[in-house]
């Protein structure tokens, strides 16, 4: 092999092997694979047709994905897991019954993960992916 390749192969090398450092160190989250582990073992929070995953931990702070925000009203992602609410009235009753479940395997999904001695506070995320999947589009707020 002569210099150029040597010097040219030695450089790809230690750019590919960069690279995958990079991608290995932002991929490797056992602190957020353990708490998104409470959250599936728990019966109830793993029952409901959305499933809350922790996204993120840093610094005693769990975010955790929800298919809801000021951006996103409840109406819109309850007529996706409940298509008979489609059409019904923010105030019917099943409506209301269903916002209320949803609110109670939030807060159930909350204090799960708070209830972890390593976390300090839960933030929330609007999961777009999961709402893109499904047809709504969510326009970033300024």
């Amino acid at each position: 092999m002569d210099r150029f390749t040597r010097i040219y192969s030695i450089a790809i090398g230690i750019i590919v092997i960069g690279a995958l450092a990079v991608w290995i160190s932002s991929a490797w989250k056992p602190q957020v694979w353990e708490l998104d582990q409470v959250l599936e073992a728990d019966p109830l929070v793993s029952s409901y047709p959305y499933r809350f995953r922790v996204v993120s931990f840093d610094n005693g702070v769990a975010t955790i994905s929800t298919p809801r925000s000021f951006d996103v009203p409840a109406y819109r992602f309850l007529a996706i897991i409940h298509p008979n609410l489609t059409n019904k009235a923010d105030n019917d009753p099943q409506v209301i019954a269903a916002q209320q479940d949803l609110i109670d395997h939030q807060k159930r999904a909350q204090g799960l993960i708070l209830a972890q001695p390593q976390v300090e506070s839960v933030e929330w995320e609007l999961d777009t992916q999961w709402l893109a999947a499904r047809g709504i589009s969510v326009s970033p707020t300024p």
